[in-house]
Formats: structure tokens, sequence, C-alpha cells
């Protein structure tokens, strides 16, 4: 929905957000159900509302549990029986400087300052622990915002009895709990507010009338960028940009104007702007997006483009370049297959609103954001959230080169009139292990990201794929594979509950960029040998269809599963006996130990 993507109006969203749920609520697109608990340290209604329509945008279903005004600590440390019951999937905590108990004085040491510091950080800390022992889901806590004030003038931000300095030390201790916890997250108010505007943010007429720690014009900003936290916690992030070429990534028409003649570069303002541009997507890459073009231009033109010598962007930077003249909704189509994502992964990026709209109107998932003048660019893009970081591993940050090496198979496989010869000739090495405290953050994205290869649709939060590895009632099991080509990293999870003789299968995914090289028969043959050594016989599998999962319909009985039962709306249940003479599948993979 248009209305709902960033640049939006606010005043719109405020004055319809009920019109706004409506058309949302009226859309069939098989959201995922989330409870959210927002504990509020002030007056939360309004920014719940409209948090509401831009989850429901984003694909989650919310349910919300909301605390008595300014009751956030006593609902956290001192139980309470309907949050209990309410189960929440995501815990967020609503504070702000205005629920700072007490600050430092102007002329008090560094002692006293550092003494109230830890006061006001213990107390929060111990909330957030309780919280995570008591519900173990993740945690959002708002940082905090400056003051509208300064007592002390420039001096404040100094001064240890400035409330700007305290501020900004307190924060900083929330920043380094946030780094050592992996289900806790910061929603960091203090950028946003300085980027609306702090004198218009805090003005001090919505605090005294309504207890609001910002004006209400600010809070679809705010409950946006609280939005994508929850959505990137859930999966729901997007993987890729499709960038245009003219106008886009630089100034003029490559074709018409010649390379030589484009702005792009130190030498004019606007050439300025484009270099600048480049930079930052350029820089998407080292936190796993993946770069592709889609550009109406023969591509001897885009290339010589893209190899201008004050370019900062080059061919290599990208996965897939589609210069050609067919229309640009056919090579997002094409670059979704290629890539083996859905095409609601997808953020296309081209000046012209005319392919903008046509692309929106062929894959509705897409993103094809307004982005208004080349200043602005970036800060459109960067706004939006596509790509929100929540925790950034070694396998992001190698994505490109993995879908780069990922094509370069799919050309070897071209060659072989034999698959299995082709298999041979990768020369695959993997691992397949209980799960292991380095790949929990890796394992729980994992669960979230996969669609496609996804047989129960389950999600786990890092906290619960934690809780589930230490727990001696289940069986877990990550694979890493890596071949001549590179390494694809943690590429699939099982996640078994033990029933008296039986295994349950909870989760089984894997990523489709791998699909069809033995992984899946290396994670059955090791699944087996866990079973063994449990003394479980019987392994128990189960199939939910979704709209997207339909290519692993069949996958439990290429594993030698028996259908044993169906239901009206497709699910399935699969029984595995395990022989007493398991001949292991696998037979291309050397798995190491």
């Amino acid at each position: 929905m248009k209305e709902l993507e960033y640049p939006f109006d606010s005043e719109y969203i405020l004055k319809n957000s009920k019109k706004l749920k409506r058309i949302l609520s009226g859309q069939d697109t098989g959201r995922i159900k989330k409870k959210i608990a927002v504990l509020g340290g002030s007056t939360t209604h309004d920014i719940i509302r409209i948090l509401e329509i831009f989850l429901m945008h984003q694909g989650i279903e919310p349910e919300f549990y909301e605390s008595e005004y300014g009751q956030y600590f006593q609902d956290a440390m001192f139980g309470n029986p309907e949050l209990d019951a309410f189960a929440p999937d995501i815990i967020y905590i609503h504070t702000s400087s205005r629920n700072i108990a007490s600050y430092p004085k102007p002329g008090d040491g560094g002692e006293v300052a550092e003494a109230m510091l830890e006061e006001q950080y213990a107390r929060f800390a111990s909330m957030w622990g309780k919280l995570e022992e008591t519900y173990r889901c993740p945690v959002i806590q708002n940082n905090f915002e400056y003051p509208f004030y300064r007592l002390l003038g420039n001096q404040d931000a100094v001064s240890a009895g400035g409330r700007i300095r305290f501020l900004t030390k307190l924060n900083e201790r929330f920043y380094q709990y946030a780094e050592t916890h992996g289900n806790f997250y910061i929603h960091d108010i203090n950028y946003i507010s300085s980027a609306y505007g702090l004198d218009k943010w805090s003005d001090p007429f919505y605090w005294h009338m309504y207890k609001y720690c910002l004006c209400i014009q600010a809070i679809p900003e705010f409950s946006y960028n609280l939005c994508n936290i929850i959505k990137a916690v859930f999966g729901k992030n997007k993987k890729a940009l499709v960038l245009d070429l003219d106008n886009t990534l630089w100034g003029g028409v490559v074709g018409d104007d010649g390379p030589e003649n484009l702005e792009i570069g130190q030498e004019t303002s606007m050439g300025q702007v484009y270099a600048e541009f480049q930079s930052y997507i350029k820089a998407q890459k080292d936190i796993g997006v993946m770069l592709n073009v889609n550009s109406k231009n023969e591509e001897e033109n885009a290339l010589a483009g893209l190899n201008h010598p004050a370019g900062i962007l080059k061919p290599e930077d990208f996965i897939l370049i589609k210069a050609n003249w067919e229309p640009k909704s056919r090579n997002m189509a094409d670059i979704a297959e290629e890539l083996n994502i859905l095409p609601e992964s997808l953020v296309f990026v081209d000046d012209n609103p005319a392919e903008r709209e046509i692309v929106r109107m062929q894959f509705p998932g897409a993103a094809a954001p307004e982005i208004g003048t080349p200043e602005q660019y970036i800060r459109v893009l960067d706004r939006s959230g596509f790509f929100e970081v929540t925790r950034l591993s070694e396998d992001d940050q190698k994505r490109s080169d993995m879908y780069k090496a990922n094509l370069m198979r799919e050309k070897q496989q071209s060659a072989f009139a034999d698959y299995g010869g082709y298999l041979e000739s990768l020369e695959m090495k993997g691992i397949v292990r209980s799960f292991e405290p380095v790949y929990m953050a890796r394992i729980a994205q994992l669960t979230n990201k996969s669609n496609q290869f996804n047989l129960t649709t389950r999600r786990y939060t890092q906290s619960e794929i934690e809780q589930t590895a230490a727990s001696r009632d289940f069986i877990t099991l990550y694979g890493k594979l890596e071949d001549k080509f590179g390494d694809n990293g943690v590429v699939s999870v099982v996640i078994g509950q033990k029933k008296e003789k039986t295994l349950h299968i909870d989760l089984w995914i894997m990523s489709c960029r791998v699909l069809k090289r033995d992984m899946e028969y290396a994670m059955m043959d090791r699944l087996v040998e866990e079973c063994r050594k449990a003394g479980i016989g019987t392994i128990t599998g189960y199939y939910y269809p979704t709209a997207k999962n339909h290519m692993v319909e069949n996958f439990y009985e290429l594993q030698g599963f028996t259908k044993t039962g169906e239901d009206g709306k497709g699910n399935t249940v699969w029984v595995y006996e395990i022989p007493d003479l398991y001949e292991k599948k696998n037979r291309y993979i050397e798995i190491i130990a």
C-alpha cells in the first residue's frame, strides 16, 4: 500500500488509520500472527494504533498487550497474570528521558554522576533480565532522546553534571548490553528525534496535556521505525536491490550522451551527489544486500557506464546485470528466479515513476519507493528500512559472493549431461552438527527467512533456539556446505522433539540455493544417527502447505517416509521407521567430523 511506504504523509495516516486498517484487513496476504506486549513509561495508545497498520502492511498480524500508563517497570518486575496469559512473542519497552528518575546536578563531580548512572542502568538491566527469564522472547528498548533544553548550554554535553552528558553515557551502557545479548534490540529514538527535529518532537504541550513523550504528529515516524525492527526480527526484510542506471546511478543517458559525458564524480555538484549515492549502494553489500541492475540499455553501454573511472560501483559489484530492451517487469521476474528468491524480496530503484508503477502492479509484494530527486535518494532508501539490521552474521557479509558462486555452479551444471557427474565436480564438503553457540544468530535468522523450504512454517527467535539447544528433549542439527566455488555457510536446520520412542519434526528448513545437492540427504543421515543414539526408532514429519512452500510437498516421500494422514487443508503427516540396516543417502558430500 503506497500510503504506508516511506516517504509517507503522517497527517493522512493519523486521520485515516481506521480506513487503512480496514483495507489491509480485507487483503488476504498470509500474514504471520505475533503477540506484542507494549510496556509504557508514557501514553502508548496512538503508537499502537499506527504501529498495527505498519505491521499489517509488512505481513504481520499483531495482537497487543498494553500496560497501564507508567507501569512498565511494575509489569516486568512484579508479575502480571494478564501479561503471563498473553505470552508475548516480543516485548517493547517504551520509555524516554521523561522517565529518568533523577539526574546529576550542575557542579556534581564525576563520582556522584557515575553513581547515579549506575543506579539508573541497574534498574533497567534488572528489568531486562527478569523479562528474558520469564518470557524468553526478544525485547526492544528505546534509548533516550536528548532533553529539549540545556541548562549548561554547550557545557551540558561536557560537564559531569550535564543532562546531555548523562544521557549519552546511559545510552552507551544500553548499547553495551545490546552487544552481549542476542535477543535485545535498541529502538534509536535519539536518532529519529534528531532527524525529525527535537524542538517539534519534544514539544512540552503533548507531555503535559496527554502524557506523550513526543508530539502526536511524529507518531507515524516513530511507529514506522519501530515496525522496521519487529519485521526484521520476524524475517520480513527485503533481500536485494534492483537498480536502474540512467539518471539513477549517474546523471545522463549513457546510450545518448556517451560514458565520458555522464555526471558522476567530483567535477560537478550533481556528479558528487551521484557518487555519494553509489557509495551508499556499494556499502549495502557489507550488510548482505544483493545488488542487481535492471536497465533499458545495450549491455555494452551499461558496462561502459559502470566502468566510468569516477564511478564507485563496478560491474563486479553486481550479481546480475540485466541491460536489454525487455520490459523491466520481465527482468524483475528473471532476477528473482535466477537468484532463487521471491519477487517480494526485491527493492526496485528507478527514477522513472511509470516504471515504478508497472513493477508495483506486476509484483505487489516488491518495493518500488518514491525516491524523489537525486539528493533525496539516500534518505528515502535509508529511512525505508528495507534491510534493517538486527544481527549481522558472517554469512550476511558474504552473501553477495555466495550468490555469485551459485551462478557459477549453475553455469557449470549446463556443461554436464549427467547430474551426478556435476555434483561430483563441485567437490562438496559439509558439516552437520548439533547447534553451537557461534551459529545461534544465523540459525534463528534462517528459521525466519526460509519460506520455500520450510516444511512446518515454524519460526524461532534466538532465545527459543538457545532454549531448544539446551533442552535434552530435542535433537537439533545445523548443516554447512562448501565447494570449490565457495562457502555457502549455514544452509539447513532440523529440530525434532523426543516423545518416548518417536522424534517429531518441529522444523526442517534449508536454503533454496543448495537444493538437490544432497544436503537434505546428509541431514537425514545425521538425524537417523542421532535418533539411534537416543534410542528412537520412529521419525514423524509434518508438512503444512503455504503459498510459498509447494516445492517441498513431496520432500518426506523422497526421504523414504510413508504418508499416514492428511486433512482437508492439505496438512500431511509422514512416518519413517528407522531400519536396522540404514543405508546412507548422501553420496556426493564429504562430511567433515
